[in-house]
């Protein structure tokens, strides 16, 4: 059984253990390899976005942000990130996690979420957006830096949550 909830403070161990493992890869997000774990936390616990984690049998298989994408006049649509600890990938934590992301997004009144920096290489991710109905609305060319694949590009996604 999954569960997806609030994340606490006693959450930040398991979280920055899959943050720093998904980062290190440097292969999904563009944040350093070397990021801190201080920064990390920092980052994913901020004050302005609802941090969420998926447990599983008492242990956190994945976690989730969502905030608005821009502040002000751009705030009606959100914005989100999603990890997976990787002896958890592949077994439906991101799709729930996902499912719930859209639901919360919807609950607090965002009327679309737009992911501004997705890899192009990261195919399961992509192909999960889809199926949920995100768009490609945008391409920009070679604009992450892939340890393995040299410059590849970003893709901007967006669903409209009415």
């Amino acid at each position: 059984m999954l569960e997806i909830r609030s994340a606490t403070s006693e959450d930040r161990d398991a979280v920055w253990n899959i943050f720093h493992a998904i980062v290190a890869a440097g292969d999904t997000y563009a944040f350093d390899p070397k990021m801190s774990r201080d920064e990390a936390l920092a980052y994913w616990f901020r004050a302005d976005t609802h941090t969420y984690v998926a447990e599983r049998d008492g242990c956190v298989v994945g976690t989730y942000i969502l905030k608005a994408n821009q502040p002000g006049l751009g705030s009606h649509v959100a914005n989100a990130a999603f990890m997976v600890a990787s002896d958890a990938q592949g077994s439906g934590v991101g799709r729930r996690m996902a499912e719930h992301c859209l639901g919360e997004a919807r609950h607090l009144g965002f009327r679309a979420m737009q992911f501004n920096f997705v890899v192009s290489t990261n195919t399961p991710a992509i192909h999960l957006w889809e199926q949920l109905g995100f768009k490609v609305v945008g391409t920009l060319p070679g604009a992450f830096r892939h340890p393995k694949r040299g410059y590849v590009d970003v893709y901007v996604m967006f669903h409209s949550l009415i």
